[in-house]
C-alpha cells in the first residue's frame, strides 16, 4: 500500500493500481450506472493530455523529460492498456472532474513508472502540477468530448451508407414492381417498390447529411480556455499550439474556439449532433414500420414483403414467424430518442460559465451513437440484404384496389370516374372489368394508361395512345 492526500485528507491506495486519492474518492461517491467509462473516451481524454503535454513542452513550461514520460504513458492509454485502471462511474457530479483526475492520475503514475519512480511519487511527476498543466476538467473534458464524438461518428455514417446503398440496389432490383401505394393507410394510387425503396435511401442521405454538418461543430475546441475560458495558468502560445498538437494525435483537424468564454460555458453543439441522430432514427422508425407493414401477414395481411425468418415468433403458437429485426430498429430508435431529450435537458442546464451535466451528456451521446451504427448494421445484415417481394400479392393487391381509377381522370372525367369507383366498391368488382364491360376504353388503352410507366412518373398517363386512337 502507498498513502496520497488531497485537500480532504489521507487514503491508503494499493500500490499496484494507477489511479490515486482522488480516483477513489470518485468511486466512493458515484454507484450511478454499474458501467464502465466507454473505451474510445478514455482513449480520446488520453490524446487531449498527450496534445497538452506536447504543447506544453513547447512553450517550455513543462519539463521535457517529464513530458515525454507523460506522452510515452499516454501513448499506453491509447493503445488500450492500462483500460482497468478507469474504474469511474460514466456518471458523477463535478462537470467530469472525476475522470479527469483517473486520467491525470494514471499518466502520473505510470509517466513515474517509466522513468524508474515508484508510483505516488507526485513531487517528481504530479497529477495537478504536470499531468494537468494549462488545463481544467472545464476544457479537457468537453475537448475529450467533442474527439470522441468524431471517432465514433465514423462508424456510425459508415453504417448509413450501407444502408443507403443496399437500399439504392433494391430499388434498382424491384423498378418494375408495381403495387398500390397507400395514404392515410387506404389505397391511394399505384407506385412500384423500387421508388418506395429509392424514397427510403433519399431519406437516409439526409440524415447523413444532416450528422456531417453537426459533426462540423466537434472540431472547434475550448483547450486553454482553462476554469471559466478566461485562460488563467495557460500561456497564449499554449492556446494555439494545443489545437495543433490535437490535430496531429488524432488526425482530424481542430481549431481554438473565437470566444473561450461562450465555448466553455455552452454545450449546444452536443445538442446538435444528438438532434441529428434523433431526427435519422425517427426516418428508421418510419421505414421499419413500413416494412413491418409491407411484411404483415402473410396470409392475412398486406404481405407484399417476405422478411428473412431469424427465429421463431411464439411460445404458443407453433409456425408464427415475427418481424423481429424490424422490430429491434424501431426499439433502438426509441431508444435514441428518449436519450436525445437526457441531453437536451443536460445542454440547457449550464449556469453562468459552465454546465456541469457533461457526463450525462456524453454517456448518452455516445450510447446514442454505438446503439444507432449497430441498429443500422442489424437491419441491413439481418433484414435487408435477403429480403423476398411477393410480387404475385402486390399484382392482386393492385388489382382490386379502385386507386387506379385516378389515372383514368384526364380521360373519363372525375363524374364517370367516381361512379367506376362506386360500382367497384359496391360490387367488389375490378375496375377493368366495369370500364371494359361500358365500353369506355379498349383493352389496349387500358393496358398502356395503367401500366407501370405510365402511372408511376409525372403527366397525363396513356395520352400519345388515346390521341393516337382518337379519343
Amino acid at each position: 500500500m502507498r498513502k496520497e492526500h488531497d485537500f480532504l485528507g489521507e487514503l491508503e491506495v494499493a500500490d499496484e493500481l494507477y489511479y490515486g486519492v482522488q480516483t477513489i474518492r470518485a468511486l466512493e461517491n458515484f454507484h450511478i450506472t454499474g458501467k464502465h467509462i466507454d473505451p474510445d473516451f478514455i482513449k480520446s481524454l488520453a490524446m487531449v493530455k498527450k496534445a497538452a503535454a506536447m504543447a506544453n513542452m513547447k512553450t517550455g513550461r513543462l519539463n521535457v523529460s517529464i513530458g515525454k514520460a507523460i506522452v510515452d504513458a499516454a501513448d499506453d492509454v491509447i493503445a488500450g492498456k492500462l483500460a482497468d485502471q478507469f474504474p469511474v462511474d460514466p456518471i458523477q457530479g463535478g462537470a467530469g472532474t472525476s475522470l479527469n483526475m483517473n486520467m491525470n492520475e494514471v499518466l502520473a503514475n505510470r509517466g513515474l513508472e517509466i522513468m524508474g519512480h515508484p508510483k505516488g511519487s507526485y513531487d517528481i511527476i504530479n497529477p495537478n502540477n504536470h499531468v494537468n498543466m494549462a488545463q481544467s476538467t472545464n476544457d479537457a473534458f468537453p475537448t475529450a468530448i467533442k474527439v470522441c464524438a468524431i471517432i465514433k461518428s465514423k462508424p456510425l455514417i459508415d453504417s448509413l451508407q450501407r444502408l443507403v446503398d443496399e437500399l439504392e440496389k433494391k430499388a434498382d432490383e424491384y423498378s418494375t414492381i408495381l403495387k398500390m401505394g397507400r395514404t392515410h393507410l387506404q389505397d391511394a394510387v399505384p407506385i412500384t417498390l423500387g421508388q418506395e425503396m429509392g424514397a427510403y435511401a433519399s431519406g437516409i442521405r439526409r440524415g447523413i447529411k444532416r450528422i456531417k454538418s453537426a459533426m462540423e461543430g466537434a472540431h472547434v475546441i475550448n483547450m486553454g480556455a482553462t476554469a471559466v475560458g478566461t485562460g488563467l495558468n495557460a500561456e497564449p502560445s499554449y492556446i494555439h499550439d494545443v489545437a495543433y498538437e490535437l490535430s496531429e494525435v488524432v488526425g482530424e483537424p481542430f481549431y481554438t474556439a473565437e470566444n473561450l468564454i461562450d465555448a466553455t460555458n455552452n454545450t449546444d453543439i452536443f445538442a446538435d449532433i444528438s438532434s441529428g441522430m434523433k431526427v435519422t432514427a425517427l426516418v428508421l422508425i418510419k421505414m421499419a414500420n413500413d416494412f413491418r407493414f409491407m411484411a404483415s401477414g402473410p396470409r392475412c395481411g398486406i404481405g407484399e414483403l417476405k422478411l428473412p425468418p431469424r427465429q421463431p415468433g411464439s411460445s404458443i403458437m407453433p409456425g408464427k414467424v415475427n418481424p423481429v429485426i424490424a422490430e429491434v430498429l424501431n426499439q433502438v430508435c426509441y431508444q435514441v430518442c428518449g436519450n436525445d431529450l437526457t441531453i437536451t435537458l443536460a445542454v440547457e442546464n449550464g449556469q453562468f460559465e459552465l454546465n456541469v451535466m457533461e457526463p450525462v451528456l456524453a454517456y448518452n451521446l455516445f450510447n446514442n451513437m454505438c446503439y444507432l451504427k449497430n441498429g443500422v448494421n442489424t437491419f441491413v445484415d439481418r433484414l435487408l440484404v435477403d429480403l423476398e417481394v411477393d410480387r404475385d400479392q402486390c399484382a392482386y393487391w393492385l388489382n382490386r384496389s379502385v386507386g387506379i381509377v385516378t389515372a383514368l381522370l384526364p380521360h373519363l372525367g372525375y363524374e364517370v370516374c367516381s361512379d367506376l369507383a362506386k360500382e367497384a366498391y359496391n360490387e367488389n368488382r375490378a375496375i377493368r372489368d366495369i370500364i371494359l364491360e361500358r365500353g369506355l376504353l379498349t383493352e389496349a388503352e387500358m393496358n398502356h394508361i395503367l401500366s407501370p410507366e405510365e402511372m408511376t412518373k409525372p403527366g397525363i398517363a396513356g395520352q400519345d395512345v388515346l390521341k393516337n386512337s382518337g379519343n
